[in-house]
């Protein structure tokens, strides 16, 4: 499978380590109407990485590893869309400066990108701390797929992903699972999908166990049925999306699970192949 990859830009994007906050009003709204103070969005997160579970956790949009934002918001916005799932984050200021690691996801709302870094070197690490992404990705597309877009994705991933053509040029993408499109909540409608999520909803426990949502990990790859994230994201039958599992459950109505999506069709040119090991951690080879 031929890609343009050798003609795609490398640029640098940078971001600091963003605490986490908080309002006057500290309480987050459970899909049941009740009140709850729980740990959520951006610093570095030290238990959860990608590769473990993405449900049961005590908090709210749970980021795995660490949460960046640039301070000035077009710079902020130009992060989030170049940084891609993948790219080669450094470390340039603080005690960890020179440690590696790589992008995982991006959070919409928010506007953060996450980043994967090894436990030995979050350890070192404090918020502010300065990251640099080598950003590359976005204008990827497969030579005679024009019409399957592609985004937020490093072009090494990407071939590593153990993708297909077969017999009637339908690409074959080794996937966790498949979520219909019903389960789509927040991010719908969003204006581009270049950039951020959506969420799979969770509120249906029936559903969770159907789909395999109950047993989400970060950084699994799962396909979305019915769904066109071509330019910005919607229903559409017969649409197909890939994404990335990037943050954790959620306890609010319309929430769960966030996908930044990698690939989109408006016609059924991708089908998912049931993999458990289709996560990034294995196609990056994450080890502790």
């Amino acid at each position: 499978m031929k890609t343009n990859r050798s003609l795609l830009v490398i640029q640098s994007v940078q971001g600091k380590i963003h605490s986490p906050r908080a309002g006057k009003n500290p309480y987050r709204i459970n899909r049941n109407g009740m009140p709850q103070i729980l740990p959520a969005t951006g610093g570095i997160t030290y238990n959860v990485q990608i590769g473990d579970t993405c449900m049961g956790w005590v908090g709210d949009h749970v980021e795995p590893g660490v949460s960046i934002q640039s301070e000035n918001d077009a710079e902020n916005i130009a992060l989030n869309l170049l940084a891609c799932i993948g790219n080669e984050a450094r470390v340039i200021t603080g005690d960890a400066k020179g440690a590696k690691g790589f992008v995982t996801g991006k959070h919409g709302g928010i506007d953060h990108v996450l980043i994967y870094f090894k436990k030995s070197d979050l350890e070192k690490m404090a918020i502010n701390d300065t990251i640099l992404i080598k950003a590359q990705g976005q204008g990827l597309e497969i030579v005679s797929h024009e019409d399957i877009k592609c985004m937020n994705i490093d072009p090494e991933l990407f071939e590593k992903l153990g993708i297909t053509v077969d017999n009637e040029g339908i690409l074959e993408i080794p996937i966790v699972t498949e979520v219909p499109a019903y389960l789509m909540g927040s991010g719908i409608g969003s204006p581009t999908a270049f950039s951020g999520d959506y969420d799979i909803m969770t509120g249906d426990s029936e559903a969770n166990k159907e789909f395999g949502i109950d047993k989400l990990r970060f950084g699994d790859i799962v396909l979305l049925r019915d769904c066109d994230n071509t330019f910005g994201r919607e229903y559409l039958k017969g649409a197909v999306s890939v994404g990335v599992v990037v943050h954790s459950d959620c306890i609010k109505s319309g929430h769960g699970p966030g996908v930044t999506v990698i690939m989109s069709s408006k016609t059924t040119k991708i089908k998912g192949v049931k993999d458990s090991n289709a996560n990034i951690a294995n196609y990056l080879s994450v080890q502790d």
